[in-house]
């Protein structure tokens, strides 16, 4: 059975996005997450599938998937890549993207999802495979709550007060967690990952 990882960047007090949900690794003023330094090489070996196209054929970086043959996402962290110019911004990955408000994929590489999110999750992860990665939004993340196997968090070494939150929800709910790895970097970076007990 394939797993699905929520594998994402985090501030210190949580939030994946600003409140306008723009780009947090854009190398303008508004990026606030640390795209260099120390921890940059080994999650680029560990994970290379998670290098947008674009940047994998800037850099030369021609390795194979190593955990993920799958990417999922909200229209929100889709519409990101459209901003930038890529209707696929992971195209070594099999793309799926929750949308209920936009009708037709104008890709045919990427594909729009408009029924549950967990039904069809259920669907991916019994189908043959490497893992499925959950990369973005909060409100998808929590919504696939019951399906996430694994955590990995990229928490990096600033609090931004507001914004997009991990798991965008109103109600309070504990939910623990195991620690299975963690490693920190001198850049401040600390990696984590998590698993359901």
């Amino acid at each position: 059975m394939r797993e699905l990882t929520y594998f994402i960047a985090s501030t210190l007090d949580g939030y994946v996005a600003d409140p306008g949900g723009g780009d947090p690794t854009d190398i303008s003023p508004g990026g606030f997450f640390l795209s260099q330094g120390d921890h940059s090489l080994p999650l680029l070996t560990a994970y290379p599938e998670t290098l947008p196209g674009a940047v994998r054929d800037a850099l030369g970086i021609d390795a194979e998937n190593r955990v993920f043959d799958t990417v999922l996402m909200g229209r929100k962290t889709w519409e990101l890549g459209v901003e930038h110019g890529h209707t696929n911004a992971y195209p070594r990955l099999r793309n799926l993207v929750f949308t209920r408000t936009l009708a037709a994929s104008p890709d045919p590489t990427v594909e729009f999802v408009a029924t549950d999110p967990v039904e069809r999750v259920r669907e991916l992860k019994a189908e043959d495979g490497l893992g499925i990665w959950l990369c973005g939004g909060g409100g998808l993340a929590e919504t696939l709550w019951p399906e996430i196997d694994r955590l990995v968090i990229k928490v990096n070494p600033v609090v931004i007060g507001a914004g997009i939150k991990l798991f965008t929800t109103d109600t309070f709910a504990v939910r623990r967690l195991e620690l299975t790895d963690h490693q920190v970097y001198e850049s401040g970076v600390a990696v984590l990952t998590y698993r359901k007990p």
